[in-house]
């Protein structure tokens, strides 16, 4: 019953910024962590970042750890990746995935919800 919807993907060039929301309809439900994910060009899906549901404490990838933030706002039933000093290597199509267990926050098996997917690409 629950749909995620992204929005805010689009091309910018290196050292740009966007921000990605995604917004939960439907049922409401119980979760535990919120993250998002991305799939890059002839690569598997990988954890970017993921937030318990306080959004008091917050996890990041290597790869994207100063230069993302996540958050959430709960009134909003939103999750927000803020991207900054984007890079040609973050382009991907990234998708938002919430409800998620204990097992969490780096494992996509789980999550119970996910969006469909929006694309950033980054490029001069």
């Amino acid at each position: 019953q629950v749909q995620l919807v992204e929005s805010g993907g689009g091309s910018v060039q290196p050292g740009g910024s966007l921000r990605l929301s995604c917004a939960a309809t439907g049922r409401a439900s119980r979760n535990y962590y919120s993250a998002w994910f991305r799939q890059r060009p002839g690569k598997a899906r990988e954890f970017v970042a993921g937030v318990i549901k306080s959004g008091g404490a917050k996890y990041y990838s290597d790869s994207v750890r100063g230069r993302f933030t996540i958050s959430r706002n709960n009134g909003k039933s939103t999750i927000y990746l803020q991207m900054d000093k984007l890079k040609p290597e973050d382009t991907a199509i990234y998708y938002c995935a919430n409800d998620g267990s204990r097992a969490g926050p780096y494992e996509a098996s789980a999550y119970d919800f996910w969006g469909q997917g929006i694309q950033v690409t980054v490029s001069s």
